[in-house]
């Protein structure tokens, strides 16, 4: 099995994106998949001009010369494709805009009734057949994820692929942290996406056990979310008095 995790973080090997993705793909690696971790803050992808050029006149190459011609091999060459994002203004990051509407390129300009009779296009080809979803926000609650779980799942139908995989974290930050307290924590949480990694190869799905301890706020506490918040206004009110 190929597995290629497409990360939109800005911060690519710096950002909390990755530490979710390094985790994953270790266990895919543990149970024998082939894995790529590719970073798009070090592609150059420019926006869609929708020339329809990739559908009409040089069917499945983009009209713009960069790095998606690279980037749609490696999409078409994965069995699993993973699209990695942090949460920006409820949604994914204009990197990862970018990314998914180049990805126009794979479809088939012809239409078709679904087995809901919803319209969509055709695909061209016929892989990735399964995609999985990384994500982590910095507000610490799993309802900022709305839009991603609707977003991701509208997408898998678009392709004509299985979502086979959803991993939401909350409290984003906390997954670099280097408080001493907090980091036995972490690295549990570690485990626990690694041990998905490896249930995604196996199974090509996730347990019900691993979906509901990914979804447990990291910290155990039942005031977690109000002491987050304490946190992070003095982070903040720290920072602006440094300026002063």
């Amino acid at each position: 099995m190929k597995i290629t995790a497409f990360n939109g973080s800005p911060r690519a090997e710096r950002g909390n994106t990755h530490v979710m993705v390094e985790a994953f793909l270790a266990g895919a690696r543990e149970a024998g998949a082939e894995t790529e971790n590719v970073f798009l803050a070090k592609k150059k992808i420019a926006p869609c001009v929708a020339c329809y050029a990739c559908w009409m006149k040089t069917p499945g190459k983009c009209s713009q010369r960069d790095d998606m011609d690279e980037l749609l091999a490696k999409v078409i060459a994965s069995d699993v494709v993973v699209f990695a994002t942090p949460v920006y203004v409820d949604n994914v990051t204009g990197l990862m805009k970018n990314f998914m509407d180049r990805l126009i390129a794979i479809g088939d300009p012809h239409w078709e009734l679904d087995e809901n009779g919803e319209c969509r296009h055709l695909m061209r080809n016929p892989k990735p057949a399964k995609i999985a979803v990384i994500s982590n926000c910095g507000f610490p609650q799993q309802s900022h994820f709305q839009v991603l779980r609707l977003y991701y799942r509208r997408v898998a139908r678009n392709i004509h692929a299985e979502l086979i995989a959803e991993i939401y974290r909350d409290g984003g930050a906390l997954l670099s942290t280097s408080t001493k307290e907090l980091l036995p924590l972490v690295a549990r949480y570690k485990k626990l996406v690694e041990r998905a990694g490896r249930e995604m190869v196996e199974s090509s799905r996730l347990s019900v056990e691993t979906i509901a301890k990914l979804e447990e706020p990291l910290l155990p506490s039942p005031t977690y979310v109000e002491d987050f918040v304490r946190f992070a206004n003095k982070r903040v009110d720290d920072i602006l008095a440094k300026r002063d």
